[in-house]
């Protein structure tokens, strides 16, 4: 996707006929809202013609009183809109704006997107079949280990691990997808230069070169307490699934789920001791019908044909996300593996590879669901 750095490096003084610019501009507007913003843009077309649009004409669309119509009308030439620019240019924050195509799709299906998202790093189109996990900041070394496993697990299967870079389970999934070479996407509750909590500031910039890290709020916006629960629906709204790692009955965590459940996202929850506080919320869960997660393909049943490669329009079968991150034995391995049933014999004398190495990678692409076990010794595509 490309980035404010890119689309803009020849100048990046305000230009209202950029839609960019016209786009954060309007964002930017005291009391305009995301829904507020979808609301304009879808009576009026376009970030430009609503800010050329006269205050009367603002006031006609449902919802828009004289005060909001006043500040549209208003806020065409900010100052503080050229510095946003300016701290973006200069730290190479790309701004991925609601009505432009290269703006994350499953996102975009939720009511209240954001209108402006501040983006560090490289969204990329198999970021679309992405896993949330989440959970509390007072995280137990059983939660962090499993949220590292079950990050790592999904990674390796092809997916990307959303979270919000909190500490506790969300950090240990970033660390858990890094871990094992996927991609993550962190949502931020501040501003792209301001890193909450600071300490994982270091961690930000991991995440940022191989993934994204992500922000509805402008740079230098501090963190508020008010802001999290907020930034939680971007975090499910990027996502097929959340799944929640240890949360107390009155867990943010829940939240999330309670935020996936409206946006129809699927909720999965990973069971606890029973007598442990930090675990109640995810029992509250699965009582109430959330996905019991005791391992990745507990994740990947759930979802069934969402998890599974697409076709295009000649019912050709695109790329699985899982199959662009094989290393070369991994790649080796399954272009010998045929989609009628193929012997561990076969697959020997295709590859040339020790029998040990090929058990290893067989067992590693199972996982990625891009192959099954038909029977003790046979394989076929996925």
């Amino acid at each position: 996707m490309k980035s404010l750095s890119q689309s803009c490096m020849r100048s990046f003084e305000l230009d209202l006929s950029n839609p960019v610019h016209a786009a954060l501009c309007l964002a930017m507007t005291p009391g305009l809202g995301p829904r507020t913003f979808r609301l304009l843009v879808e009576s009026l077309g376009s970030p430009q013609q609503v800010l050329e649009a006269a205050p009367s004409v603002l006031r006609e669309i449902p919802g828009i009183g004289q005060k909001l119509s006043h500040a549209v009308a208003t806020s065409r030439s900010p100052h503080r809109v050229q510095e946003e620019l300016q701290r973006c240019h200069d730290h190479e924050i790309g701004l991925l704006t609601l009505p432009e195509p290269d703006y994350p799709s499953r996102l975009r299906e939720i009511y209240d997107a954001p209108g402006v998202l501040y983006n560090r790093g490289n969204l990329l189109p198999q970021d679309d079949l992405a896993i949330a996990i989440v959970g509390t900041r007072h995280a137990t070394r059983y939660g962090i280990r499993q949220a590292e496993r079950l990050a790592g697990g999904l990674a390796m299967a092809g997916f990307t691990i959303v979270s919000g870079l909190a500490r506790g389970i969300d950090a240990a999934a970033h660390r858990g997808a890094l871990a094992a070479g996927g991609r993550t996407l962190a949502v931020l509750g501040s501003g792209l230069l301001n890193i909450y909590p600071p300490e994982h500031g270091e961690l930000s910039l991991e995440i940022a070169n191989r993934g994204a890290v992500l922000s509805e709020y402008p740079t230098q916006q501090s963190p508020k307490s008010g802001a999290f629960p907020q930034r939680n629906r971007i975090v499910t709204g990027l996502s097929l699934g959340v799944i929640v790692v240890e949360a107390a009955e009155r867990s943010g965590a829940l939240i999330s789920a309670r935020l996936a459940a409206e946006q129809n996202r699927e909720v999965f929850a990973v069971p606890g001791q029973i007598d442990n506080r930090v675990t109640g919320g995810c029992h509250q869960l699965i009582r109430d019908g959330a996905t019991l997660v005791r391992s990745v393909h507990d994740v990947m049943e759930q979802l069934g044909p969402l998890a599974c490669p697409a076709t295009d329009k000649n019912d050709n079968k695109i790329l699985h996300p899982a199959e662009l991150q094989l290393n070369e034995q991994e790649t080796v391995v399954l272009q010998a593996v045929e989609s009628a049933p193929t012997s561990l014999d076969a697959i020997l004398a295709a590859t040339g590879l020790p029998v040990q190495r090929i058990l290893a990678t067989l067992s590693a692409l199972e996982i990625r669901h891009l192959i099954r076990r038909v029977s003790g010794t046979e394989y076929c595509r996925g």
